[in-house]
């Protein structure tokens, strides 16, 4: 089946590095946009990260080609506004005014190409803190999020680079807000996405839990939970995570594991109740699930509704039989030649996942797209 490719047409251009700026890339690119990475001479050093940032590279740069520019030079120069000159789209996640400097900003781009929509991933939205340095973990611990996930007094960073994806994503969905624009005015514009807003905006929840009832959330390992059965069970063997949002499930619940007197019990009738009663419920039903196996659970939960999840890590994600019968996986050739599979975009369209196998570039692999572009000049 035909991987739709609904942005087919857009061009877009992309000075970017690390995840945020690559991670709106390939976005675009997923859904059928004609992506050029530009990357200095030798190629991007995130294709050279270990540790956490090995599989940077690999995950956010699918689906783009590849040119490298030396930025330093007026040759470098002239060719980065050549490529720029007849594109749709230029994402740039660099310290502010970084393009700006090199005649690269929207202002200059835009007399040249009115129809130009340049994206500004970073740190900071304008404001007083607008030149300040950013990475994931520092708007994590600014905006709110590190508090939250962590328990009291000691925050912790979410373990994958949540606010980079997410403000990535917040910077396309100006971008395509942009497009949309331009369908009626013929122009383009500058549109802006950052990590601190990002991360305040994920946190809003808690923010307005303040507003609604006058108390501060806490942290979520020390939070009062919204329902009276929402937890993490340690079983026999595997641990499970359990949840009981709703009183017809309550019910359902009691009837599988025999627990009609807790049905019958008239402090745990609705689910504030339950909420209220937790101290002891919960420890009630730990004692239940620790005598049975993960599997024994399962089988008594599925089919009926019941959230459940096993503790998944994420290399179990290579072999998910659902994104594997799904098309959740997608086929990726490495820069070495060494083939895996990558999670593909998670939305469908018309049934069909976007997308599709790629093999990643060698830095500058796609250089004749610069004759392409200079010809047109």
């Amino acid at each position: 089946m035909t991987s739709p490719t609904p942005l087919a047409g857009l061009t877009v251009v992309e000075f970017t590095h690390m995840v945020m700026g690559p991670s709106a890339g390939a976005i675009l690119g997923a859904l059928g946009a004609e992506v050029i990475r530009v990357e200095p001479p030798g190629g991007d050093a995130t294709r050279a990260l270990v540790g956490s940032g090995a599989g940077f590279f690999a995950m956010y740069n699918r689906h783009k080609s590849s040119v490298c520019l030396d930025l330093k030079s007026a040759e470098g120069i002239a060719q980065a506004k050549a490529l720029v000159a007849t594109a749709d789209i230029l994402i740039e996640n660099f310290r502010p005014g970084a393009l700006d400097r090199l005649g690269l900003g929207y202002e200059a781009l835009s007399v040249d190409n009115p129809r130009l929509i340049h994206c500004s991933l970073k740190g900071f939205l304008d404001g007083p803190y607008q030149d300040r340095t950013a990475l994931d973990e520092v708007a994590q611990m600014m905006g709110g999020l590190a508090y939250m996930t962590g328990p009291p007094g000691r925050p912790l960073r979410a373990g994958t680079s949540v606010i980079d994806v997410t403000g990535g994503m917040f910077g396309i969905i100006a971008v395509l807000a942009a497009v949309e624009e331009r369908h009626r005015t013929g122009r383009g514009g500058k549109v802006q996405a950052s990590l601190f807003e990002t991360t305040v905006y994920l946190v809003g929840q808690h923010m307005a839990q303040l507003a609604v009832t006058g108390k501060a959330a806490a942290p979520m390992p020390a939070r009062i939970s919204a329902w009276g059965i929402y937890d993490v069970f340690e079983t026999a063997d595997e641990p499970l995570f359990v949840g009981v949002v709703t009183d017809s499930l309550w019910a359902k619940f009691c009837d599988l594991f025999g627990l009609a007197d807790l049905f019958a019990d008239p402090r745990l009738q609705g689910n504030n109740d339950r909420v209220r009663e937790r101290e002891w419920l919960v420890p009630r039903l730990r004692e239940l699930f620790a005598c049975m196996t993960r599997a024994e659970i399962v089988a008594k939960l599925e089919g009926t509704g019941m959230p459940h999840a096993p503790i998944g890590r994420p290399e179990d994600m290579f072999d998910d039989p659902h994104l594997l019968a799904s098309g959740g996986l997608e086929a990726v050739t490495l820069a070495d030649g060494r083939e895996t599979v990558l999670p593909a975009l998670p939305v469908a369209l018309d049934g069909v996942r976007p997308g599709g196998p790629f093999a990643l570039p060698e830095p500058g692999a796609q250089q004749s797209l610069l004759n392409r572009t200079l010809s047109k000049d």
